[in-house]
Formats: C-alpha cells, sequence, structure tokens
C-alpha cells in the first residue's frame, strides 16, 4: 500500500524541493500537493510524474490564510484518502520584507556578526495585515490555517497501530523575545515572521502532548538561510551578487547558510526515514551545509512553555482582532490545545 504524503506550499522553494527529494528516496509514494495555485501544482504534478512515473501525484486546491478555503480542502481530503503518513506543513510567507540597514551595518562590526547573517536576527521588519477572517495574515498563513488543517484531518491522522507524522517548516528567525502571550498573532509588532515560526515551536510541543497517545506525532524543521524568490525580493538583485561571495565564504563558520531549496530540504528529508515514537518532541531538527557544500542534520533542544504560560494561553489571551464566529470558536480550540 502506498504511503501518502501531503506537502502545503509545494509549487515552488522548499515544497517543491522536498516533493522531488521525497520521490527520489521513494518513487511509489503519493505525493498530494496542497497549493494555492492550481495551475503552477498541474505544472509541478506533470513534472514530477515525468520523472518519477511509478509515483502518484495529486493535487487538492488550499489557502492556509482562508479557513473556508481550509475546511473545503480538508473534506476533499477526506473523501480522497483513508489515512495520511506525512503531513509536511511547510506553507508560509513574509509580506513585504523590509531591511533595517542600521541593524546591518551595526551588526557587520560586531562579534554577532555571523548569528545575524545566519538568523536575520534584528534585521527585517514585515507589514502584516487582517484577513477575511479578522486574523493577523502571518499567523493565519503560518500557524493557524495549518492548526485548522490538522484538526480537519484528524481522522486521517490518529492511527494508533501506524503512527502518523506533522513536519513543519520553522525557522532559526524563531525567537522568543519576538513572541508574547498577550499579542500571540503579533498584531502590535514588526516581526510576525519570527513571533508565527516561534508559535509554530510552542505549538508542535502541544500537539505531542495531545495526540502521541493516539498515534500523531509532531516534529520543527529549520531548512536554514536560503537564497530564494522570497529572500531575492528584500534586497536589489546588485547587493545579492556584492553579497553572496561573502556568505559562501560564512558557511565555513557556520552551517546554517543551505542556499538552496535542495540542501534546505535535508532535515525534512531526514525525518522521513525516522521512527517518530522515537524522537525527541522538544528538539528542532536542522538543515544545516558545511563550507565545502556536504548537506547533514544539526539538533536544537527546545525549552517548552512554563506551566503559568500554558494557562494563560488556555484563557486565550493575545486575541485582539474582532474576528468572526468560526474564527472565535477555532481559537478557543487553538487555545485549548496548547
Amino acid at each position: 500500500m502506498r504511503k501518502v504524503v501531503l506537502v502545503t506550499g509545494a509549487s515552488s522553494g522548499v515544497g517543491l524541493a522536498l516533493c522531488k527529494r521525497l520521490l527520489e528516496e521513494d518513487d511509489e509514494l503519493h505525493v498530494c500537493l496542497a497549493c494555492r495555485n492550481v495551475s503552477k501544482a498541474e505544472a509541478v504534478s506533470a513534472d514530477l510524474l515525468a520523472s518519477h512515473p511509478a509515483a502518484e501525484v495529486s493535487i487538492v486546491q488550499v489557502d492556509v490564510s482562508n479557513l473556508q478555503s481550509v475546511i473545503r480542502a480538508s473534506s476533499e481530503l477526506k473523501q480522497r484518502f483513508q489515512r495520511l503518513d506525512y503531513v509536511y506543513l511547510n506553507a508560509g510567507i513574509m509580506p513585504n520584507p523590509q531591511l533595517n540597514i542600521k541593524a546591518l551595518f551595526c551588526g557587520l562590526f560586531s562579534r554577532k556578526v555571523i548569528h545575524m547573517f545566519s538568523t536575520a536576527e534584528g534585521l527585517l521588519t514585515q507589514e502584516d495585515k487582517v484577513t477575511a477572517d479578522g486574523l493577523q495574515e502571518v499567523f493565519e498563513t503560518n500557524v493557524f490555517g495549518h492548526f485548522i488543517l490538522i484538526q480537519e484531518l484528524e481522522p486521517l491522522l490518529c492511527h494508533r497501530d501506524s503512527p502518523s507524522q506533522l513536519i513543519w517548516t520553522s525557522s532559526r528567525n524563531a525567537r522568543k523575545s519576538n513572541f508574547h502571550l498577550e499579542d500571540i498573532q503579533h498584531s502590535r509588532g514588526q516581526e510576525p515572521y519570527s513571533s508565527s515560526k516561534y508559535a509554530v515551536d510552542l505549538l508542535s510541543v502541544a500537539l505531542n502532548r495531545n495526540f502521541n497517545p493516539r498515534g500523531l506525532y509532531s516534529s520543527v524543521v529549520c531548512p536554514g538561510t536560503m537564497v530564494t524568490n522570497m529572500t531575492y525580493g528584500i534586497l536589489p538583485p546588485l547587493v545579492w551578487t556584492l553579497l553572496l561571495p561573502i556568505i559562501w565564504l560564512l558557511r565555513f563558520f557556520a552551517n546554517a547558510f543551505t542556499l538552496t531549496p535542495y540542501n534546505g530540504t535535508e532535515a525534512l528529508v531526514w525525518l522521513f526515514h525516522q521512527k517518530p515514537e522515537s524522537l525527541n518532541p522538544l528538539t528542532k531538527y536542522l538543515s544545516a551545509t558545511t563550507g565545502f557544500g556536504s548537506n547533514y542534520v544539526a539538533t536544537q533542544k527546545r525549552r517548552p512553555l512554563s506551566t503559568l504560560a500554558q494557562g494563560r494561553l488556555r484563557e486565550g489571551a493575545g486575541v485582539h482582532v474582532c474576528v468572526s464566529a468560526v474564527s472565535h470558536s477555532a481559537l478557543s480550540h487553538f487555545f485549548s490545545t496548547i
């Protein structure tokens, strides 16, 4: 029986590279591409099948920044499949990233220059907005839409006899300093991407606590610092041309510079081969690349929320926008899960 892999954001970047690498590992998989743009997904599907004719590739249209789209896609998936073996929660956005020039130049002449480039700490701000669901767009896309997807797909994921895996794409930029319990959607800050990725890290811990006994396991991955369409938009092409030799040099001092989506999928593919029940729920798995271009997987231990913090989340702290009835009900369940 074919294993079924669902990948959100599969039409480009890490999601696309992941689908290609998974089929290189096992060309008898059924890979389901969960994408907003169906025409792009169809092109990807044709390319994957041309390279791996023994595989099965299907498409489900879903926009994780729209709850109705998530619910509709979940219903469609439940009609198609009896179970999902792997769900890669990869889709995400960093809207209108702006470079903090002052922080960049200060960092260049500090001891934290390598850390700054490998995590973008303090370098990037974003302009967020409110979606039709009444939620902050980055929070809904990167965290909440995926949470609702998991909730809706629970019948396909929870099987004690044969565990399923959730694998989240997080970031080294997931910083506790940007996440606040009183503003969980980061509606009052300027780094919603970092906040959302830290929320993903916490949510994964909570999901393991609640779902491991039912055969569902969650892991968090960081693909590293890559040059993709998202990052190309931060700086003019000439600046990237000047920076790339420096970044290549920095690879000899830090393992975070994976640079390409193919390299960035190293940890995601590694998890595909692991027994989920053997993994530490408090470990973040990092795609890493040596100065000479060899890929490997590094680990980073994470701290769980304190008991006090968990209590405050259960009370629903941080909902500072007027949300629809559907969103409000779903948010309540989100807080009770965490």
